[in-house]
């Protein structure tokens, strides 16, 4: 007989190491797949650094879940003494009627956060690495900062293994079926498992193992890039300098971060959906240099250090659902057996450890009092149908 668990976690990046880790402290019997090994540079989890923020311009309904995220982060450095999080601040600029600009402001009024609205000269003024037009404005939150993710993954993993989940590395699912008596089936190119429950949290992969679930996702091949600024990290350092998130009058929208790995590793800057289309097996992993002419002419017109002498680049994916809103559900087709979260849409990994958090709830009981309606795979499905 193949071995039987509660509950098979079908990816382990972000979400699906968050997932293994709560299902686990709750005494469920687990067991993880990855496709790769536990530290890889292949899906969406790297890069060394992601936003966090909860003045949300994308939906004030976000909120709850952020306020939630930051109590998980916090404990998940408590339980294992690895540093997920720094809030250094962060200023999201660009005109004032601006998506990143009045989104922001809109959820932090709705949900009282505390904020602070800067005109350009007051932006500069704090942040002399920034220089806004005079027609910009910022929205700056203290409680705004930056993730580690690979940490993050690697804490997840650690407490999942703590409390008795079974992982397994470069054991890639080949295909998963529903059992006519219930439960599931899962296939790897070792092995053959079955459970009560499958969690499906695929990244870039959606498309292959989702393809029943009728959601037209779109991956994207993204850029991280890091410059050394002219006259060296110095005002780039945490305390000194925000994260950020810029919206020109053109809505193009580039982020980046403190120097946070030392003097010589430089400051990481990106554009904000701005990639092409690709597959994880097409990805051009390969940064071409007017690729990094691009993002350098950007930033010229923007920090006045930046862009500096260029470092190095690396891609990662976007798994984008059609409104770029997340999908975490109970699987339409198999809701007594499969949930799934994906097309988190380049935004989703400040959410890890409440979105494992929520995929326990909808696991183990079937349902969740977290607020996921937004999330709901009928919203998308209708309309493409």
């Amino acid at each position: 007989m193949p071995p039987s668990y509660d509950v098979i976690v079908l990816g382990l990046g972000g979400m699906g190491s968050a997932a293994a880790h709560h299902l686990a402290a709750r005494g469920a019997r687990v067991l993880g797949l990855e496709k790769f090994g536990p530290v890889h540079n292949r899906g969406s989890s790297h890069g060394g650094s992601r936003i966090t923020r909860q003045s949300y311009f994308e939906d004030p309904a976000y909120v709850p879940l952020l306020l939630r995220a930051y109590e998980l982060y916090e404990r998940l450095e408590r339980d294992t003494g690895r540093t997920v999080a720094a809030l250094c601040g962060g200023v999201m600029l660009g005109p004032p009627d601006s998506r990143t600009v009045a989104g922001s402001l809109e959820s932090a009024r709705q949900w009282d956060l505390p904020h602070e609205m800067l005109d350009a000269k007051e932006i500069h003024r704090r942040f002399p690495t920034l220089t806004p037009g005079p027609d910009e404005v910022g929205l700056y939150e203290e409680r705004a900062g930056l993730l580690r993710p690979e940490n993050t993954v690697a804490a997840h993993l650690q407490l999942a293994t703590r409390d008795g989940a079974e992982l397994r590395f470069e054991e890639p699912v080949t295909r998963w079926e529903p059992l006519p008596s219930g439960g599931v089936r899962v296939h790897t190119a070792e092995n053959t498992y079955t459970a009560g429950q499958l969690v499906i949290c695929p990244g870039a992969w959606a498309p292959e193992l989702l393809g029943d679930l009728g959601v037209p996702f779109t991956i994207e091949r993204q850029v991280m890039y890091w410059f050394q600024p002219e006259g060296g990290t110095g005002p780039y350092r945490p305390e000194h300098h925000p994260i950020y998130i810029w919206e020109n009058a053109e809505r193009v929208q580039i982020y980046g971060f403190p120097a946070i790995d030392g003097p010589d590793a430089g400051a990481k800057v990106a554009f904000f959906r701005k990639g092409t289309v690709c597959t994880p097996e097409t990805i051009d992993r390969t940064v071409q240099e007017h690729e990094v002419a691009a993002m350098a002419n950007h930033l010229a017109a923007q920090l006045p250090t930046l862009p500096g002498i260029f470092l190095k680049a690396a891609t990662c994916m976007y798994s984008n659902a059609p409104d770029e809103h997340f999908v975490i559900a109970r699987h339409p087709r198999h809701p007594e057996s499969v949930v799934v979260a994906c097309g988190f849409s380049g935004h989703g990994f400040k959410f890890v450890p409440v979105v494992g958090e929520i995929l326990a709830d909808l696991a183990l009981t079937g349902t969740t009092a977290h607020p996921i309606d937004l999330f709901a795979v009928g919203r998308l499905t209708a309309k493409s149908a």
